[in-house]
């Protein structure tokens, strides 16, 4: 029996409000400014990796627990399957029949959102379309998207960032035998690295101030996996490194420690047409990259880390550099592997195939008021509601979307349901499209003073879904619109 329900948005908000009012709640003795900058931990836990699942016939159900993360720190969490905080990595192969039973353990509604999948409206996980506690909802559609890394996240409207901030997501990797074909490294040399800050202090509870919802939430504390000062025994040979913004408001400039430069294989829409050599990658909340790191030639007992540099274009972050993971080189071994040459063909859309251009402006000024007097943030002058078609497309058409930034005084990682995208050019701030937003993308990242152009297909899935800002007290406080596909 299917216990689901679709809420209209204000009786998701009578079902949150617990929520909604703890966000209008100044956290004791937080400083705002202090809460950004990160404390390293000393790097001696364990890298957690999450167990797999196999997506053609799986279940798993949302559930609270409690979690040792190392170091000592245990924290109440929310967790998938029978892990105590995030869940497991799903795996499947291009063109396979995805089935999930999923059930609702929570004390609160949730549903799950297969971010960057192509998935029916109904699958999506839209902001009302909920499982109410105790529930159960049936998954189930074919996979139809390029090998890569994707992943799985709650998406109640108002929900977001709580229930992912308290642990809930996992990783939805999808190869195919072609990926097979070009030998990139598999098993334990494989490695998918989800990354989040959190507050530790007094437990992983999720109470923001106004600076938090204004802003978003950071922490003090960078876990990978769920781990805090994680440490990862490798081998002197390639390592497949599958990076993902699991934050709800940071960014991370990822690098190695040595300044040594790597193969960027893979974005948010899987493999590229061929690797690029890179020193950096920026990734904000949502965004992934598949990377390969060869430790070869390093002696055994070297360490070195997986790291944060400092960038510029925000206000609110970006002046600090932070290590992440260290990689610690315990044991030789020679794997004999060179990058291929080319990877997988990736389709260009011309922007003279486009039917029409949509402009969407960033570059809000924050609003006060709404319910409890909580902090509301527009996007285009509208916020979130389910009861309006804000824009309509047509299946197989193609469109260019701008989201302008220009007179923004914050971040904003837009992210489409419903598929992939390309990033056309941008104007302002960077000025160019940087390397790691090559290929298909789900999720791109617009500066303050920044103007952003992408182009998208809208696939042959009619119903509503969303476009929302990424940085997830964004999202949670408005800034999402609904778009139609007919």
């Amino acid at each position: 029996m299917k216990l689901r329900i679709k809420l209209p948005g204000l009786a998701v908000m009578a079902a949150l409000l617990v929520l909604s009012c703890a966000r209008c709640q100044k956290m004791n003795n937080s400083d705002a400014a202090t809460a950004r900058k990160v404390v390293e931990r000393g790097f001696s836990n364990p890298l957690a990796i999450p167990a797999i699942l196999n997506g053609t016939n799986a279940d798993f159900s949302a559930q609270p627990g409690t979690a040792s993360l190392g170091s000592g720190v245990t924290v109440n969490a929310l967790g998938y399957g029978n892990a105590p905080i995030l869940g497991p990595t799903i795996r499947i192969n291009q063109g396979e029949q995805f089935n999930l039973a999923f059930t609702n353990n929570l004390a609160e509604p949730t549903n799950v959102h297969w971010h960057g999948l192509e998935v029916p409206a109904s699958q999506d996980g839209y902001p009302t379309d909920v499982t109410i506690p105790g529930g159960t909802f049936q998954y189930g559609f074919p996979v139809k998207n390029r090998p890569g890394t994707y992943w799985y996240h709650p998406h109640p409207d108002m929900a977001t960032a709580s229930q992912a901030y308290r642990g809930l997501a996992g990783f939805f990797l999808v190869s195919s035998t072609e990926e097979e074909a070009l030998g990139l490294p598999t098993g334990e040399y494989d490695v998918p690295l989800v990354v989040q800050d959190k507050r530790l202090e007094g437990g992983l509870n999720y109470n923001p101030d106004i600076d938090d919802l204004s802003i978003g939430m950071f922490g003090e504390s960078v876990l990978v996996n769920g781990t805090v000062g994680p440490v990862l025994e490798v081998a002197t040979r390639t390592y497949r490194l599958r990076l993902l913004n699991g934050s709800n408001a940071r960014i991370y400039n990822f690098a190695l420690s040595t300044g040594a430069k790597f193969q960027l294989i893979g974005t948010d829409g899987g493999l590229l047409n061929a690797p690029l050599e890179l020193s950096a990658i920026l990734l904000a909340p949502g965004e992934r990259a598949d990377v390969l790191v060869n430790f070869n030639g390093l002696a055994v007992g070297t360490d070195l880390y997986l790291q944060s540099n400092a960038f510029a274009g925000t206000p609110s972050q970006g002046t600090q550099s932070f290590k992440i993971l260290k990689f610690k080189i315990t044991r030789q071994e020679s794997d004999n592997f060179t990058p291929p040459v080319s990877l997988m063909p990736v389709e260009l859309l011309s922007a003279s195939q486009a039917v029409a251009t949509r402009k969407f402006n960033i570059g809000h000024t924050m609003e006060h008021g709404g319910m409890s007097g909580m902090v509301m943030h527009p996007l285009d002058g509208k916020t979130f509601d389910p009861n309006r078609r804000d824009e309509v497309v047509k299946a197989g058409t193609v469109e260019i979307w701008e989201f302008d930034n220009t007179n923004g005084a914050e971040t904003h990682p837009m992210h489409l349901h419903a598929g992939q995208f390309q990033v056309l050019d941008r104007s302002g701030g960077r000025a160019v499209v940087q390397p790691w937003e090559k290929g298909w993308k789900d999720t791109v990242l617009a500066f303050p003073g920044e103007k952003v152009r992408i182009i998208v297909r809208f696939p042959d899935l009619k119903g509503k879904f969303v476009f929302h800002c990424h940085n997830l007290e964004h999202e949670d406080a408005g800034m999402m619109l609904n778009y139609e596909i007919q």
